[in-house]
Order: C-alpha cells, then structure tokens, then sequence
C-alpha cells in the first residue's frame, strides 16, 4: 500500500488493435539533414542540453498537437497507482531506480576544496599534457590504475584539451575521473574500437559489426570481465556480455529462493548461510518448455499465451533472466532486497540466488567532453567504435555533466544495473545509437539528457535509433529529456516495465531490431508527458503497441513513417488518458513522483 495526495475524475481509453505480429515500414523516416529544433525547452534546461537545475516542463509548454492549455488534474492512473505501487498491472514502480535506488550522486568539491581520500592529478601527477600535443591515454590510465590500486579514489583531469590514442579503462570500483566541466575539459579520441581492439563480429552471425551497440572510448567495466571479453573478440570467439561469462556459466547458486509475488521485497531461503547484509547477488531464471516465464514478462495475457516463442532464437537466448540485487538484510531464512521483485518467482523457472562476475561499483565520470575524431558515420550495422561512454557489468555508478561528440553510439549500458546518467549530452556529425540499454540492464535512470541535432546530414545507409532498450531489459527510466532527433527505440528483445517521462521529441528515427528477437514491448512500458513536435506516432502512442502499458499526457499523434502492428493478439489491456494534453498531466514527472512514494 501507498499513501500519496492526489484526486481526479477517470479518463481512460485504448486504441483499436490494428491486427497482424509484425512490424510495417511505410517509407523510412529520415535522420537526414540538419534539422531546427521547433519544441519547447524543458524547464530548467537551455537550447544547449539539459543544466543541474532542470526540474521538468512547466504545465503549459508549447505542445505539438494541442491548441490550447488544459486544466491541471491528477491522472486517475496516478490515483490508481498509487494504491496498489508494486503491482499496478500497467504501471511499473521505477521509483527506486538509478545509483543506490535513486539517491543522490555523491557530491562533488566546491572549489579549492581537496577531494576525500586518495587523489591525483593526470597532468601534476602524470605528465599529462592538457593542449592536445601528445597522447594523453597512458599518463590518464596510470592514474585511474593507481586510485583503484589504493582502493578507489578520485582522478582529476584539469581544464584543456587532452588527446588520447587509446580506450580510457575504469576496471576497479570507487574510482571517480572528473574534469573541470563539460564545457573546460576535453578528450579528443583519435581511434576507434575496430584500431584499438580489433574486428568486432556478431555472435548471432553476418558481416555485423558489435561495436555498433557495445563498447566505449571511455569504457566502466570490472577488469577481469574486460580483460575476458576483450580476448574472446582478439579470438574471434563473439562472447555473450553480461554477468556470467562469455558463455554464460561463470556462477554458482547461493539459495534457492520460495515461491514470491511481483513487488515483494522479501523473499525465504532454506538457507542463507551464503548470505549477508550489502552482498551483490544475481536472481536468475530460467524459462520451460512452454515459455511460461517469457510469458508472464509480456503480462501473462491471451496474446501471450498465443504467441509463437519458439523460433525466437535470438530471444530465447537472452534467457535466463539475470536480475543483480543487493541484499539489504538478513534474518534467519528470510531476506530483504534493495529493491522490489521485478518479476513472480515460479517453481518451474528454477529461480535461484547465484554469483555474478565481480562488479563494478562506486565508479563515476565526471565534468568533460569526449570528441571523437570526425568521420562520415558508418552504413548501418557497421560502426567501427568511435563510442563515448560504456558502462558494462557495473551497478551503483554514473556518468555526471558528460558530453560526447562525433560518436557513432554516445551513451551504453551493457549488463549494467543501478546506474545513473545525469546532464549527459550526444551533439556533433549524428550517431547510431545516442542512448542504448541492453544485454539485461535494469533499474537505470537517465535524467536530463539531450540528443542534439546533427551538424551534418546523414549519410546513406545510415540509421538513426534514439534511446534504445533490448534484450529483456526492465525498469530503466528516461527523464526530464530533449531529443530533438531520434525515437523512443524499442529494439525488439522484449524489454518490460520501463518509464520514458516529461521528454520532448522530434520523432524522426527508426527502430530496429531482427524478427528473431522477438516482440517490441513486454508488459508495463508507460509513456507519461511526452511532448511530441513533428505529430509523429511511431513508438510514442503504444496504447495499440504494448501489452498492459500506460500511454498518459502525449501530444495528438498521426501516423506516418515507420508504422508498425502489434506483436500479440487479442485484447492488450492497456491505459489511455489524457491525449493530446501533456500539460495537463499531475504528476508531470512519473519517475519524480514515484519517489515520493512511500511503501508500507
């Protein structure tokens, strides 16, 4: 049960279902030539991305589709929402998502004030040279090498421009890199992945390239894990990315958890003897032959239970589901997570408590911009990995005040859980990906963010995605943003129960995603104020999308450009209220809201 203020008459609808299991193109969207940004900027926020300050969009923004200002009210889904918080059956509880559930990121030095613990400084300390006339990669990863050989500590890259050869590698938890500012520090990368690394193939097969949605110049992952990964790619062997290995195997089981409901934040073990308050562990389930699990992450509906799963390699080999979770309390077989459960815990999904690879934790970037060199953007599915900023089996980090420019994919979250991006920025030539969330992300929030229109046109044979999340990827969160190109990517893989909230968008990218991943949208996917400027529908009005969502306060809509028809039959059940009106909508933030929530 929760308790919070709130009143308001019912407003609920649902688009007809437009029939069919399969995604249409009626002429591709273009993410061509540079486009001028007509949308309202969100409070708090100037034309040039997102600041500290940004508290949402006042009610009564301009708002594509809509003629005039409606009266503010509480969405009668918030009131609905809010008595039952944890097992809404369209709204997922995100308020506990991002770095150490939601809690603020630790607090930078004013300045002149010395940062806590072990400090160095890559030009005093390490020769670094700040205007740019020699590689500055070693000098940087001496310094990061040797906070994480002390324990964790704090890396200072002062105002200037920095040239680095090679991939910027945060491997040890506690670590913070920070800058003097996005605005005073600069990092120009003159590689890619594909020179530094080496050919990144498909572990699915084809002339793929992997660093179109993975890795980063600046690249946050357990060293181990890294060094592991990183030889496979040298081998050739295309390794699976997350938690438990490239073959995922690397685990062993700590208790086998009782039968437990959604939203419980309790579960009973018949021993916890391998347990302790602050361990990191990993729930792992697995799916039967029926496909029972993958159904219930699709809301369990008719359609579900109808759905052909079993030719959905690319799927089904995302399963089992690997959810990592810090175990807050222990008392005698009964244990408390910091979070509540994403999903049942059924008898024939063998849910366990296993290990997972060491994590990354603590660790942050701060205050800088990285550049890459700029060349043409790659055809699709061809990047060579002039990528920003990779975050890869890490949980409790963050990136803070960070731009990236020229990348072909800005911001990746890659089996990473608990992490929080804030006033991040993807400007410059046009990427790929400006967002990705995949591999099994969970419990992520990115807030404040902008995606900038690109400064050259597209080159043919590219593609545009947006923010991106796949690969059953659950209760991330994208807040408080401006897009002004791109789309709400849902790359197949069935992601579920994710929150995209008080964005502007000029909707002019494409999804993507292979017909073996299977559907778009599992269960619970809500989109709540979301400004719309072109009157695009593609992925922004999923009331005809996604089974048992929540589509409150959107611009009026229209189809046009990349259509696509839902992947389940039969009645979706899901929410519509309050279209064509995002400045009426109370909460105006739905991640903002939830954390005011209080749970009993």
């Amino acid at each position: 049960m929760a308790t919070h203020r709130g009143s308001g008459r019912r407003n609920v609808g649902r688009r007809a279902v437009l029939g069919g299991a399969v995604a249409v193109a009626a002429g591709a969207v273009a993410g061509g030539a540079t486009t001028a940004w007509a949308g309202p900027v969100p409070a708090g926020a100037s034309p040039a991305g997102p600041t500290a300050t940004s508290a949402g969009t006042a009610p009564g923004a301009g708002t594509a589709g809509a003629s005039a200002a409606k009266p503010v009210r509480d969405a009668a889904l918030w009131r609905e929402f809010t008595a039952t918080p944890l097992a809404h059956p369209q709204i997922p509880f995100v308020g506990r998502a991002g770095y150490r559930a939601g809690s603020a990121l630790p607090r930078r030095p004013s300045r002149g004030e010395r940062p806590r613990g072990f400090h160095t400084d890559v030009v005093r300390d390490h020769g670094a040279r700040p205007d740019g006339s020699a590689d500055a990669a070693p000098a940087i990863n001496r310094a990061i090498a040797a906070a994480g050989e002390r324990g964790g500590g704090t890396v200072t890259i002062p105002a200037g421009t920095y040239r680095v050869d090679d991939v910027i590698r945060i491997g040890h938890s506690d670590v913070v890199v920070r800058g003097a500012g996005s605005g005073a520090t600069k990092l120009y990368a003159t590689r890619s992945l594909t020179e530094l690394i080496g050919v990144y193939g498909s572990r699915y097969g084809g002339d793929k390239s992997s660093w179109s949605w993975a890795g980063g110049l600046i690249w946050l992952c357990p060293e181990d894990r890294w060094a592991s990964l990183t030889d496979a790619i040298r081998a050739r062997e295309w390794p699976f990315e997350g938690w438990t290995g490239n073959r995922r195997d690397a685990w062993r089981t700590l208790a086998t958890p009782a039968p437990a409901r959604r939203g419980d934040r309790t579960v009973t073990v018949p021993d916890a003897r391998n347990l302790r308050p602050g361990q990191l562990v990993l729930l792992r389930l697995s799916d039967d032959p029926g496909h029972t699990l993958l159904q219930h992450m699709a809301g369990d509906g008719e359609g579900a239970r109808a759905y052909a799963w079993a030719d959905k390699t690319k799927l089904t080999s995302y399963v089992p589901y690997e959810w990592p979770v810090r175990i807050t309390g222990v008392r005698g077989r009964r244990i408390t997570l910091e979070r509540p459960l994403p999903l049942d815990l059924r008898p024939a999904w063998d849910p366990r408590l296993t290990t997972l690879a060491t994590p990354l934790s603590g660790c942050g970037v701060e205050g800088l911009t990285l550049e890459a060199a700029e060349k043409p953007q790659a055809p699709h599915l061809l990047d060579q990995g002039y990528n920003g900023v990779a975050f890869q089996c890490a949980y409790d980090c963050w990136a803070d005040d960070v731009t990236v420019r020229h990348v072909d994919n800005g911001f990746g979250l890659i089996s990473a859980s608990a992490c929080t991006l804030r006033r991040t920025k993807v400007e410059g030539r046009g990427p790929h990906h400006p967002y990705y969330c995949r591999e099994g992300s969970h419990d992520n929030l990115i807030e404040d963010f902008a995606v900038v229109a690109r400064t050259t046109p597209a080159p043919p044979g590219t593609q545009l995605h947006g923010i991106n999340v796949e690969g059953l990827s659950s209760y991330n969160v994208w807040s408080r943003g401006r897009m002004e190109m791109g789309t709400f990517d849902s790359h197949r893989g069935m992601p579920f129960a994710c929150v995209r909230t008080d964005i502007t968008v000029n909707n002019n990218g494409v999804h993507g995603g292979d017909a073996s991943a299977g559907p778009l949208f599992g269960a619970r996917f809500t989109h709540w104020n979301i400004r719309v400027v072109n009157e695009r529908a593609g992925l922004m009005r999923i009331d005809g999308l996604a089974p048992y969502s929540a589509t409150v306060g959107i611009s009026e809509v229209r189809e046009f450009g990349q259509i696509d028809v839902p992947d389940f039959t039969g009645d979706l059940r899901t929410r519509l209220e309050a279209y064509g009106s995002p400045e009426s909508v109370r909460p105006a933030n739905l991640y903002e809201a939830q954390r005011g929530v209080r749970l009993r």
